[in-house]
């Protein structure tokens, strides 16, 4: 299938395993760049960690790796180092989730593919960034939800620590290295110039979070806590209603004004009437609305808030996703055929008018591409000797 999208012809070596790199290089694929993920012989341990339709092709894996090509190189041996190093040469980015030490041990640090192919984008993704003290320290997503302040933040709100339901650190982190990579990408276009890059998770959802949540503590002096109150009071969750629950911001003070005046609760007044006001008495503000709430049904509620143009939404679960009627409006599943059977994936949630982007094909299985990829560059590699020769 030909490659189609804005990164259409950039070429990316993929060394990443799990989901930071991965989701990165799945959003890349989708671009219409071609893909090529280095795997060790045993593979990237996420194709076992949860359910698929044969071993080896579990859900997660399938879904961040679609569209790519996967070469099985040893390289702890000679021969699988030269392979990659005769990829490097002909590659736009090289991209690892490898420990900064354990990378250039390899013979693969920046220094070394930077020798081989001077104009490469090279991007590290990393749990902590190398110029600190906890560099080539192991991270997952849930201990960098810990260090970013997340569970501290869950405990505000329900009372104990906990995660949230998504591997938040991994996605963010994944986002963060894509965006990095491709300006990178735009420098090169503009200049010739390669660089190193480099996105760590710590670093990355540290400045996320504190993007509302530093807050007073900004200043000097300081005029209050690292905290943005309003996401953090416990009152701050879905309304109960009579029959279950519904997600509502009644925010700006057009909203709020309509909706007083629709509803016309009795603990209304003057000291609520502006967003200043309410955001200095949340927690109040939001048990009043909880009260309010669970008078009415669901559907009742959703009605009247879309009436009054007031943000409203059902709680859904996760399937229910699947069969959303406006996502199936604008398209963004895609079922892709592949020889495990049909793969309905959710595609690329962006659209562009004159490059789209799309599912290039499914994941691949375990070194299903070796063998073209090394006959590939074996045929590059003779057709170089013969221009040399003739030359």
């Amino acid at each position: 299938m030909e490659h189609t999208g804005p990164l259409a012809g950039v070429r990316v070596v993929d060394l990443t395993t799990m989901v930071f790199g991965p989701y990165c290089t799945q959003v890349m694929a989708d671009m219409g760049a071609d893909v090529i993920k280095i795997e060790p012989p045993a593979g990237d341990n996420t194709r076992y960690i949860s359910v698929g339709p044969e071993p080896g092709m579990a859900g997660v894996f399938v879904n961040v790796n679609r569209g790519k090509r996967s070469v099985v190189l040893d390289l702890q041996t000679e021969e699988g180092k030269a392979t990659l190093r005769t990829l490097i040469d002909g590659a736009d980015v090289f991209i690892h989730s490898m420990r900064g030490k354990a990378i250039t041990k390899l013979g693969f640090g920046y220094d070394d593919v930077a020798t081989i192919n001077p104009s490469i984008v090279y991007t590290n993704c990393y749990g902590y960034g190398r110029r600190g003290r906890d560099a080539d320290k192991p991270a997952y997503d849930d201990t960098i939800q810990a260090e970013c302040g997340i569970p501290y933040a869950q405990e505000q709100l329900t009372g104990e620590p906990s995660y949230v339901g998504t591997i938040i650190a991994d996605k963010v982190a994944g986002i963060t290295a894509l965006y990095a990579t491709t300006m990178a990408l735009f420098h090169r276009e503009r200049t010739g110039e390669g660089q190193e890059v480099e996105v760590s998770m710590f670093e990355t959802m540290a400045a996320f979070m504190l993007v509302e949540h530093a807050n007073g503590a900004m200043f000097t002096p300081p005029l209050g806590a690292a905290a943005y109150p309003r996401a953090l009071t416990p009152a701050r969750k879905p309304y109960r209603t009579k029959d279950g629950y519904v997600s509502a911001l009644i925010y700006n003070d057009k909203q709020w004004a309509a909706f007083i005046g629709a509803v016309k609760p009795p603990w209304a007044g003057d000291h609520f009437a502006t967003l200043e006001q309410r955001a200095r008495q949340i927690d109040t503000v939001y048990a009043h609305l909880g009260e309010t709430f669970l008078q009415r049904t669901t559907k009742e509620w959703l009605e009247l808030l879309g009436s009054l143009h007031v943000p409203a939404a059902p709680v859904r679960t996760l399937d229910e996703l699947f069969d959303n009627p406006h996502l199936n409006d604008v398209g963004l599943f895609e079922t892709v055929d592949s020889d495990y059977g049909p793969v309905r994936f959710p595609g690329p949630p962006t659209w562009f008018s004159r490059t789209p982007g799309r599912i290039d094909g499914a994941a691949p299985r375990l070194g299903e591409n070796t063998a073209d990829v090394t006959a590939q560059l074996r045929a590059t590699q003779s057709a170089w000797s013969d221009s040399a020769t003739h030359a």
